[in-house]
C-alpha cells in the first residue's frame, strides 16, 4: 500500500506594488472578484470589492476560522451587493471598511489588500 504525499500549498498575505489585475469595468457596481496571484513559491487570494464608485482589496480569509470568503468564485456580496458574505459561517462585513457587523467574529476586520485604480485598470496598492 502507497502513500501520498500532500503537498501544502505556501500562502504568502502580501503582494508587490503595481500588478495589473483587471480592468475597472471588469468588476461590476457593485460587485467583486477574486484574485490568486503566484509569489514565487508561493501563493496570495484575495478579493477587490467595487461599490459607490470605490474599490477596496481585502485577503481572502475569514478573521473567524481562517476559511476564503466565497463558496463560490466571485460571489463575496449578499445578493442585493450590500454587504460582504462569508459564506461559510454567515459572517457579514462592510464592503470598503471591512469591518465585521455580524456573525460568528463582529466586531472583527477583514485585513486590508492595498490596491488601487490607474485609469481603467485595478492593480495592487
Amino acid at each position: 500500500m502507497s502513500e501520498t504525499a500532500t503537498t501544502e500549498r505556501k500562502r504568502v498575505w502580501t503582494t508587490p506594488a503595481g500588478v495589473a489585475l483587471c480592468a475597472l469595468d471588469d468588476i461590476a457596481e457593485p460587485g467583486s472578484r477574486g484574485f490568486v496571484l503566484q509569489i514565487g513559491e508561493a501563493w496570495f487570494h484575495g478579493f477587490v470589492v467595487r461599490k459607490a464608485g470605490e474599490i477596496a482589496g481585502w485577503v481572502d480569509r475569514c478573521p473567524h476560522q481562517g476559511f476564503p470568503i466565497a463558496i463560490e468564485m466571485d460571489r463575496y456580496l449578499t445578493p442585493d451587493g450590500s454587504l460582504i458574505l462569508c459564506g461559510w459561517h454567515g459572517a457579514v462585513f462592510e464592503p470598503l471598511s471591512g469591518a465585521c457587523v455580524g456573525g460568528p467574529c463582529a466586531g472583527g476586520k477583514l485585513t486590508p489588500w492595498p490596491v488601487r485604480i490607474d485609469g481603467a485598470v485595478i492593480r495592487t496598492g
